[in-house]
Formats: structure tokens, C-alpha cells, sequence
């Protein structure tokens, strides 16, 4: 079911009388991205996914954004609908959202799952990076920047035997709006750094993390499962960045045996 929440699209799934599950995506996709969780796991949670400001069908404004508006963004939809103390999912863009909202307001969460994200943020050569791309866009535009990028983001055996499937989502973004995704380039350039804010989670949280993953390592990933209080991780066989997409078995059991732990 869609529901509009501050112009935002956003999708719930299952009985709103359990417990809650709010699912953030990663750059540039959408909340489809997450199906393959969500087809499981609301048969005992409801599930709440959306479409970040500026991606999928949720509207570009004038694409001026911050990491803060994201998580603006993602306070008014915990509002909007009643979630008490919903677990937190976001991967990699959703991941900087989630960790930027844990450091905000960790008393609205009861459980945070990250995965293949970073607490850093940008240094120079990542910021020359993001600056770079939204120059190709302006100069290309957008389907061939999306094109290597998606690609860049799955790992090699997935994009030799779904030829088709990463085919499909590399066409979906590249039908969204430029500027929502140079919005999100821009945010992702200039957010905070949330490394130091991460011993003071309190919450259980779960990192994921693709074991071929070569924009987020497990390098990167544990270092941060370290600093983060009694925290467990787990390794993604088979996969790069996109985790959920790649491997949606093994990380649906790892988030399911995550969550049989919480009270």
C-alpha cells in the first residue's frame, strides 16, 4: 500500500499492529530495492519503505538537499504513521541517513541494521568524486553515469549470470529526475562525519556487509562493527555493494536471526 507522507512516496507492508521495520535504499535506487526482504519479513513486521526526496517517485523540489533534510525527512514519517520505536534498515546513502539518525535521535529506534555503509564522511578525493559525477551529468546526462555507477556497485558474478535484472535497474534510475540525483550527490558530498557517535549506540544493531563489496569493504565495515557496543556483523557471500539484491537469502536470514534476539 502507498501512502503520501510529506509529498514523499512511501509503501507499508504487513500488520501494523507488530512491530516496525523502516527501510531506507541506497544511491540511486529505490525502495524496491528492498523487496526481497520485505516479501519475508512482513509476514510478522510492518514493514515501511520509501522513496528518499529527489529518487523513484518521490518529487525533486528544487534539489537542494542535506544529509539533515534526509533525516527531517525520515523523522516525519516515523511521526506520520505511530512507529514506536521501529527498527532502522538502511544500506549504504541509507546507511549515512540512518547513522546521521542515530546520532539525532537513537531514543526513536529499538534495533538499527546497516549495511554496506560507512560512518566517515567524504574526504577530499570523495568529494572531488561526487563533484566530478555531477558534472557528467550536467554534461552527458544522467543514463550514462548511472550506468557505470550501478554497475560498479555488484559484483562480478552477478553481473555476468542477471545480465537482464541489473539491465532493468540500471534503465529504473536512469528515468529519474537528474536533479534528485545530483540533490543526492550533493547531500552525500557535504554530510557529517558520524564515526565518533558510534560508541555511543546503545541500540542492537547488525552490520552487513558484501564480502566483495569494493565500495564499502569489510575492511571498512569492521572497522566500524569494533566501535560500535556489542554489536555483531556479518559477511555477505556472493555479493558486492547491493547485499539485498545480490544475496537476498543470506541476508534475510542474517537480519531474521538478528532479529529473534530482540525482546
Amino acid at each position: 500500500m502507498k501512502k503520501i507522507i510529506n509529498g514523499l512516496s512511501v509503501f507499508i507492508e504487513g500488520n501494523s499492529k507488530n512491530k516496525s521495520i523502516i527501510f531506507i535504499h541506497g544511491f540511486p535506487y529505490d525502495h524496491n530495492m528492498w523487496k526481497s526482504q520485505i516479501d519475508v519479513l512482513s509476514n510478522n513486521y510492518f514493514c515501511v519503505a520509501y522513496d528518499i526526496r529527489g529518487l523513484g517517485e518521490s518529487p525533486t523540489g528544487d534539489g537542494q538537499f542535506t544529509m539533515e533534510s534526509f533525516v527531517d525527512d525520515l523523522e516525519t514519517i516515523i511521526d506520520e504513521l505511530n512507529l514506536e520505536k521501529p527498527i532502522i534498515c538502511g544500506l549504504s546513502m541509507g546507511g549515512y541517513i540512518s547513522l546521521r539518525a542515530l546520532e539525532r535521535m537513537q531514543y526513536k529506534f529499538s534495533a538499527a541494521i546497516l549495511c554496506d555503509t560507512r560512518s566517515e564522511a567524504d574526504n577530499n578525493e570523495g568529494k572531488l568524486k561526487r563533484a566530478a559525477a555531477i558534472k557528467r551529468i550536467n554534461t552527458e546526462g544522467l543514463a550514462p553515469f548511472v550506468n557505470d555507477f550501478i554497475r560498479n556497485c555488484f559484483a562480478e558474478d552477478y553481473k555476468k549470470n542477471k545480465e537482464a535484472e541489473l539491465r532493468k535497474i540500471i534503465e529504473k534510475s536512469s528515468g529519474f529526475c537528474p536533479v534528485g540525483v545530483k540533490g543526492s550527490l550533493l547531500a552525500m558530498l557535504g554530510r557529517t562525519d558520524t564515526t565518533q557517535n558510534l560508541c555511543n549506540i546503545k541500540i542492537p544493531t547488525l552490520l552487513v556487509c558484501g564480502e566483495k563489496d569494493s565500495l564499502t569493504p569489510p575492511s571498512v565495515m569492521k572497522e566500524m562493527f569494533h566501535k560500535v557496543p556489542n554489536a555483531e556483523y556479518v559477511e555477505i557471500k556472493n555479493a558486492g555493494h547491493m547485499t539485498p539484491i545480490e544475496n537476498p537469502e543470506e541476508v534475510n536470514n542474517a537480519i531474521i536471526n538478528f532479529l529473534s534476539k530482540l525482546n
